[in-house]
């Protein structure tokens, strides 16, 4: 600062004290003086509401006289004389200073005299809002937004973006364009406006626990459009208090501690997060140079791995979306396509092939040697000919189907679904689905251990798992195929088995207090079109468990359905599919969760979550098992505890808006995975121990852990990966009994309750 500058202040204030030193000494002790609560202030204009405030005066300053007045009006003006001379003083030395300023005074350089032209005149009004649920959620801003950070008398940092560009959102979330950040979670953020906003601003990191900030979340949960900005500010009172205008209900982190984290636009990763990233990639399979999928476990204790070291069709689908959500899709489309060249491979067991359309259970990339010491490697399927008890995979070309629609969904690439070969692939498996057989019911009948429980637990039938999965794969063709002449006969069958099944699961594989109260007294041996109890259900098959396990405002999905056979057991994975395929209504839907939050000790305990409740004993043990050793009570298949189920969990919270589930559900998992080396299940009724013969490091829950937690800090993608209820099924019905002139089905009667 010059030294005239710091002269003109010291002679102003020398002025003063020279003519007027009466006036800084106290007054008589016969005057009042200003009330210091309530002093006299001269009127000013609020920079928030455009009028005048006035402060009351003291009630006792009416008894001095005119000539105290005199003196206190030049002791005010005086002041506000010297004050004005060194706040200019101050401000032209920050506007020739060539230092770096924290945000705070960032544009003091720029503005007029205080300020005030952003005071009164501010460009951008603080009505506009931008929401934002997730703590790791930012918007991609186009290069040339600006950002802004203007002084304030109440904020100590403030950020306004410019409304002149809009988000750059797309419908499909592209995760590698060139010119953008990749991040984890769908989203990227442009290279040069990271870079600037972290230019304009030195103090972000002081602000971390300031509550004035801007701050950004989603408001009511996911598919909120348009995305606006929210002003969260405080307003002094009259009397020196502070009244606050909004308040962060939501209990979000605010912008400073967004940017604090990213600042180049990427997620700051902890350390669990980070080891788990390492070992999913450490886990991946290459075959001629390029990834293909990773194995089931790399346990690098293990010294017989058996088919853990394979790639599994059922396991790769949480890593395959922990690789797409991460932008990294080529991984996935190599994935895809090579297991549809397997499906065309020949398949034997004992002389006897299986349909044409079967999808392996799994592969292994194995290394052939050829003539002059050169190899090649090849694919190695199992259709299940290999496999423990030799099980069919009925569920690999239900989750390749859907893995092949998120793949078109996340990545925005829908040329892989419209290959010829794909379509091809796609109606291969439906034609083997569909087929005609001896079923009276739309369900499809499949043997023990076809799809996650692999092994004898007395699923055969109708499992609820497989029909979840079925209509899932149902809904992905219809939006995946392509009309022509060759496939509306097919797309016409999946419309009537669509609306078939979904009637006779919501109808018929509904059980809640009321519902187990019906069958409680239903009557048996009936024979009619008009039966009740269609199926013959015994009331003694209730077990005795149910009864107080069921609660008030809950219900639930029930494992199987046969002749003169209720299952009564909870499925986790059946049950979670049939939210996020809305197989079940929306009310059913949401029973589920309150059923799971209800019986959290049971389901979930200590580590999420149980495959099925409640495990069978002693000499049910025994006769549905065959007694097997790996099925123990409580453990493995038979109630024991998968973290893998976390991700479908979470995909289901996302759905029902009940996010506080698969957050505390996800932390219960994060506090136990890391230390216990990522094991495959736990065992015990509360998921306490690890498995006796879990796998270490298994990938699926690696995965699913990882894909937990990306959904969470993005719910936006959840929208990509489930399905909403299609009120058009409810209208299709293509019961011929009308058209022969016999009673027609019970559908029309039990619609009103199905759109409850």
């Amino acid at each position: 600062m010059p030294k005239t500058r710091f002269l003109r202040i010291s002679v102003v204030s020398a002025i003063v004290w020279s003519l007027f030193p009466r006036l800084w000494t106290p007054f008589p002790r016969q005057r009042t003086p200003i009330s210091l609560s309530k002093p006299l202030i001269i009127p000013r204009q609020n920079p928030l509401k455009g009028k005048p405030i006035f402060f009351s005066q003291s009630p006792h300053s009416a008894r001095t006289t005119k000539g105290d007045e005199k003196k206190r009006f030049h002791v005010v003006f005086f002041s506000i004389s010297i004050s004005l001379f060194s706040v200019m003083s101050v401000m032209n030395f920050i506007r020739n200073s060539p230092m770096k300023l924290p945000s705070r005074v960032l544009n003091l350089r720029n503005s007029s005299f205080f300020g005030f032209r952003h005071w009164f005149h501010h460009p951008f009004p603080c009505k506009q809002k931008l929401f934002c649920k997730t703590n790791a959620f930012l918007p991609n801003f186009s290069y040339n937004s600006q950002f802004h950070a203007y002084p304030s008398r109440f904020l100590p940092f403030r950020r306004v973006i410019n409304n002149t560009k809009k988000p750059n959102w797309s419908t499909s979330l592209d995760l590698s364009q060139s010119g953008s950040l990749s991040r984890p979670y769908g989203v990227s953020t442009d290279v040069r406006v990271a870079s600037r906003v972290r230019d304009l601003s030195t103090s972000v990191e002081t602000r971390v626990k300031d509550q004035n900030l801007d701050k950004f979340y989603l408001q009511n949960g996911i598919n909120v459009n348009p995305f606006v900005v929210e002003r969260i500010e405080k307003v002094e009172n009259v009397l020196g208090g502070e009244v606050p205008v909004a308040e962060d209900v939501n209990n979000v982190k605010n912008i400073g501690e967004a940017l604090e984290g990213r600042k180049s636009g990427i997620k700051v990763e902890n350390d669990i997060e980070k080891e788990a990233w390492n070992l999913l990639r450490g886990a991946v399979v290459t075959y001629c140079g390029s990834p293909v999928g990773t194995v089931a476990a790399n346990d690098p204790g293990d010294k017989q791995p058996l088919n853990y070291d394979q790639v599994f069709i059922r396991d790769f689908v949480p890593s395959a979306l922990a690789f797409l959500l991460k932008g990294e899709g080529e991984i996935v489309k190599n994935f895809l396509l090579h297991t549809l060249q397997l499906q065309s491979w020949e398949k034997t067991v004992d002389c006897y092939s299986p349909g044409q359309g079967l999808m392996p259970a799994s592969f292994k990339v194995r290394t052939v040697p050829l003539d002059g010491n050169k190899f090649e490697e090849v694919l190695d399927p199992d259709f299940g000919e290999s496999a423990i008890g030799r099980v069919a995979p009925v569920d690999s070309g239900l989750w390749w189907i859907i893995l092949l629609r998120a793949y078109g969904k996340i990545t925005g690439d829908c040329t892989l679904q419209e290959r010829v070969d794909v379509q091809t692939g796609i109606k291969l498996i439906l034609n083997l689905c569909l087929a005609d057989g001896f079923d009276m019911f739309p369900s499809l009948l499949v043997t023990d251990g076809s799809c996650m429980i692999d092994r004898r637990m007395g699923i055969h039938g109708h499992p609820l798992e497989i029909q979840a999965l079925f209509y899932a794969a149902l809904r992905s063709s219809l939006e995946m195929l392509t009309a022509n002449e060759s496939s509306k006969n097919l797309i016409r069958a999946i419309n009537n088995r669509l609306s078939a099944l979904s009637f006779h699961i919501r109808e018929y594989y509904w059980v809640d207090m009321k519902k187990i109260n019906e069958i409680y007294r239903y009557k048996t041996e009936e024979y009619s079109m008009d039966a009740t109890n269609k199926f013959n259900i015994y009331p003694e098959q209730i077990p005795s468990w149910l009864m107080d396990w069921i609660p008030e405002e809950g219900g639930y999905l029930i494992g199987n359905l046969q002749p003169a056979h209720m299952d009564f057991r909870f499925f986790t994975l059946g049950n979670l599919w049939s939210i996020v395929s809305s197989l079940g209504t929306p009310k059913q839907n949401e029973a589920i969760l309150n059923l799971i939050e209800a019986k959290w000790g049971d389901i979930v305990g200590h580590m999420p979550l149980k495959i099925l409740y409640p495990a069978v004993e002693n000499e049910e043990w025994r006769i549905i098992t065959g007694s097997d050793p790996k099925n123990t009570p409580w453990s493995y298949h038979n109630g024991g505890s998968w973290p893998t189920l976390l991700w479908q969990f979470t995909l289901a919270c996302i759905k029902m808006r009940r996010l506080e589930l698969a957050e505390k559900a996800v932390a219960l998992a994060e506090k136990r995975l890391s230390i216990d080396h990522w094991p495959e299940y736990y065992d015990t009724r509360n998921g306490k121990f690890i498995g006796k013969q879990s796998r270490l490091y298994q990938t699926w829950s690696i995965a699913g852990f990882l894909t937990s937690k990306m959904m969470l800090e993005n719910p936006e993608t959840g929208s990509l990966l489930f399905w909403d209820e299609d009120y058009n099924l409810l209208e299709i019905c293509v019961c011929g009994l009308s058209k022969s002139g016999r009673k027609k089905c019970s559908r029309g009667a039990a619609r009103s309750q199905i759109l409850i």
